[in-house]
């Protein structure tokens, strides 16, 4: 017996040392875990049995109950109106032409004085009001406005857009009445120079008259004015430029300068706004 007693409790013995245990890592730590949630669990449902319902609550669901539940015969009012001959899902009133639902009960939840709710719908109700008014007085206003920039804003546009446009016209006027008189001196001083083809062909004035023999010889030349992109303006640049350059001609000055020194010294520029 004291044998068997010494064998079982060996502790030197290969059965007790060969014992594997799990030594994994992170197990302890969520073991702990487990055990932690567990009792967390346990605790919540403990706390849920043992609390306990405030009195508002209890009223509400007892109210729920009530107003889900149709109305029996241990009801009072119910039986007396079954008495005088009601039934369950009939309309009131002796034709039947009365309501069929309950009134709707209106708990009053908060500590405002009765009436309370009602004052506040009002406000809200003048205040809404209020913004409408505000905004049919501003639209008001921007009709206003908008009729008035048409009465006399738009007037006042119209005026000064047919100015500038007349304005404008007189200045293409000006500027091909100064092409043409461009075009003429140089005529006259490229005759001079016995150049008889000037170098462009609308550096000279068109002849208004034309005899029947020239009228093929001058098909050409007409094909060249119409297909010239430059502008009045561009023309009569270029077309005194060339006057400076060629003739020492200036048409602002209407003289024609010895040399260049005397040409630049004594003419004031190229272009009509230096001579003003």
């Amino acid at each position: 017996m004291k044998l068997s007693m010494a064998e079982e409790e060996d502790y030197m013995s290969d059965s007790f040392i060969n014992v594997q245990e799990d030594i994994r890592p992170g197990l302890p730590m969520l073991r702990q875990i487990r055990e932690a949630r567990r009792k967390e669990e346990k605790q919540q449902e403990a706390n849920l049995k043992n609390r306990q319902k405030s009195l508002k609550q209890e009223e509400q669901e007892r109210r729920d109950i009530g107003l889900r539940n149709a109305l029996g015969c241990e009801n009072k009012g119910f039986a007396l109106l079954q008495k005088m001959g009601y039934k369950s899902g009939q309309a009131l009133g002796k034709s039947g032409a009365g309501i069929v639902e309950p009134i709707p009960l209106n708990v009053k939840t908060g500590k405002s004085g009765i009436g309370h709710e009602a004052l506040l719908k009002r406000k809200a109700e003048e205040k809404l009001e209020s913004c409408r008014r505000k905004m049919h007085m501003k639209n008001q206003a921007e009709e206003k406005a908008a009729e008035q920039f048409r009465i006399w804003i738009l007037p006042h546009f119209f005026f000064l857009f047919v100015r500038m446009r007349f304005k404008s016209k007189q200045d293409e006027m000006k500027l091909e009445g100064d092409l043409r008189r461009s075009q003429r001196a140089c005529q006259q001083l490229d005759t001079q120079k016995n150049i008889q083809v000037p170098r462009e062909a609308w550096y000279w004035l068109r002849p208004e008259e034309e005899t029947e023999e020239e009228e093929e010889d001058k098909e050409k030349d007409e094909d060249e004015y119409a297909s010239e992109d430059l502008s009045v303006l561009e023309k009569l640049q270029i077309l005194t430029s060339y006057l400076r350059e060629e003739h020492l001609y200036c048409i602002w000055c209407g003289t024609a300068y010895e040399d260049k020194e005397d040409l630049s010294s004594n003419c004031p520029g190229p272009t009509s706004a230096d001579h003003d």
